[in-house]
């Protein structure tokens, strides 16, 4: 049986993006000859689904991999090992023909609009020229005619297409590359803090740009973020790292109303609440986070939880199925689906 073609319909059944197992190891070299001395271990063992039209939102720490895991969704860096089924095919093991012809319905928004755009370039040559690369535009006027249709499409002046990049603000920047991301009519991008290098009035637009152009194309997100605030507005669903791995996956109604995780409770705790007058309990996580290079033994999160028992630095926890698409890594889930509060203390004599 023949493999399906990149532009036969989706399966309605099947989700349009599944992570399976996904590793990225960075390897360090040292010395003369640049013998290997160790690696960091930027994302190791992820999973997760992304339905058609679904927005997926990414949060952690910085350095927690979540950039790392985007980018190796999209095959920008070369996962080690896992599975990244996308419309049916297997990125990391597909042909370069299948592989291009997937390209452009895979796309990325860049964290920073400034170092994003080629200088040298029009936003016309910019935003123009994959459309001429993949065939969408016969001639250069009628790719110069699609930029002007996209740039009013994000909210800027069809006559800015003959500017080049400097001539720009950074919120008018960050519409010139989402215009560039949605040029190929896409079923995916991927949003790589495509905001938090914005002002916060600015952020709001964007927001709301994203969200409409999700309505209007039928789009599907995975939205890289370390602002909850952001998630509670944007997505459907969430996915909680912690030094390459996932915490937790759940709705995002789920996460806001009842996280189960102790580092989703920390986190959670830090976020404002919207009534005034009102304060979360914070929770301050002791110490630092650990180095990517020389992770903990066990659980990663167990050298600052402070719900952690022996167990957690001696083994490493499963993944548990704690309500219907709420899947929590912890030990304090071993056959307990009872949300574990982080506020409350910790039971069975946990320290």
């Amino acid at each position: 049986m023949s493999a399906p073609d990149p532009l036969d319909p989706l399966d309605p059944s099947a989700p349009l993006l599944r992570v399976e197992g996904l590793v990225k190891h960075f390897p360090i070299f040292k010395g003369f000859f640049r013998r290997q001395v160790g690696s960091v271990r930027a994302v190791d063992g992820l999973s997760f689904d992304l339905a058609r039209g679904q927005t997926v939102a990414m949060v952690g720490e910085s350095g927690c991999g979540k950039t790392t895991a985007g980018r190796a969704i999209l095959r920008l860096v070369e996962p080690d090992a896992g599975h990244v089924y996308f419309r049916g095919h297997d990125l990391p093991a597909a042909p370069p023909e299948t592989l291009r012809a997937l390209r452009r319905h895979m796309q990325i928004i860049f964290q920073d609009p400034f170092s994003s755009l080629n200088p040298r370039q029009t936003i016309a040559q910019i935003v123009g020229r994959p459309l001429q690369l993949h065939g969408l535009a016969a001639t250069e006027a009628e790719a110069e005619a699609q930029v002007k249709t996209l740039m009013e499409k994000v909210g800027l002046q069809a006559s800015y297409s003959t500017r080049y990049p400097h001539e720009f603000s950074g919120g008018q920047r960050q519409r010139i590359g989402i215009a560039r991301a949605v040029a190929l009519r896409p079923d995916f991008i991927v949003c790589d803090e495509a905001v938090s290098a914005l002002d916060v009035s600015v952020q709001a637009q964007v927001l709301n740009l994203l969200l409409d152009l999700k309505e209007e194309l039928g789009l599907s997100y995975l939205f890289i973020t370390h602002d909850l605030g952001v998630v509670k507005h944007l997505a459907d669903e969430v996915v909680v790292l912690y030094l390459g791995q996932l915490c937790e996956r759940t709705t995002t109604k789920a996460l806001f109303s009842a996280p189960r995780h102790p580092y989703t409770q920390a986190l959670l705790s830090a976020v404002p609440h919207p009534e005034p007058g009102r304060a979360r309990k914070r929770v301050i996580l002791r110490g630092d986070v650990p180095s990517p290079i020389a992770p903990p033994s066990g659980c990663r999160f167990h050298t600052r939880c402070p719900l952690a028992h022996p167990r957690c630095a001696a083994e490493a926890p499963a993944e548990h199925t704690v309500a219907p698409g709420h899947v929590v890594r912890c030990h304090l889930y071993d056959g307990n689906s009872a949300p574990v509060d982080i506020l409350a203390g910790a039971p069975n004599g946990g320290r």
